[in-house]
């Protein structure tokens, strides 16, 4: 299958869950609104688990993509990590599969694929990779960790420390995790992660 035809139904899986729970979203109901057979999705997922587990996949792999894109949006180090930080509490209040990954709270509306690996016997390169294992919370914070330590190791390591600087990275995305809990104040996360990185001396 071509990849666009993988995500468009993707994307219908996506859409249909926005609308009702996993449990009563239905293959064929995805494959009619992606304009392919329910055989053409059985043959690319497998089956609604395989389906389940490569849309967490693709979920997850666009918010770090969004995190990449907020560390480069700045110079600065401190508004690199207040960008990055924002975009994780932005992600997840616009995407319950996002928000459930970094929390590690699925609610019975999500699908709730097992985060080990699971045997796979599919010819279809993006589903075994779906199929291997998936990240769960704190990897998925460590991977956004060293995400922002490579994009500042240049500029700030070389006066802070490497150690300190991934202490600071951390920081500011487990800052962005309590305000996904609980929506911070005037001035969002961002004024939040300044200030904490201010007064600390981090960056």
């Amino acid at each position: 299958m071509m990849p666009a035809a993988r995500e468009s139904l993707l994307d219908a899986a996506h859409t249909a869950l926005a609308r009702r729970p996993w449990s009563a979203v239905r293959m064929v109901d995805v494959a009619a609104a992606a304009g392919v057979s329910r055989q053409t999705l059985y043959n690319e997922f497998g089956s609604k688990d395989g389906l389940a587990r490569a849309l967490v996949r693709r979920e997850a792999d666009g918010y770090l993509a969004g995190v990449d894109r907020a560390l480069a949006a700045y110079a600065d180090p401190g508004e690199r990590l207040a960008a990055a930080a924002e975009w994780t509490v932005v992600a997840a209040s616009q995407n319950a599969l996002v928000k459930a990954m970094l929390t590690g709270c699925w609610s019975e509306r999500l699908p709730w694929p097992t985060l080990s690996a699971v045997p796979s016997t599919s010819p279809v390169p993006a589903q075994r990779r779906a199929d291997g294992p998936l990240p769960s919370p704190g990897e998925l914070l460590g991977h956004v960790r060293d995400r922002a330590v490579a994009a500042l190791a240049a500029s700030v390591a070389p006066v802070t420390g490497v150690a300190e600087l991934a202490g600071a990275c951390e920081l500011a995305i487990r800052l962005a995790l309590s305000c996904v809990a609980a929506p911070p104040g005037e001035g969002g996360v961002a004024a939040l992660v300044r200030e904490t990185l201010r007064r600390h001396q981090l960056v």
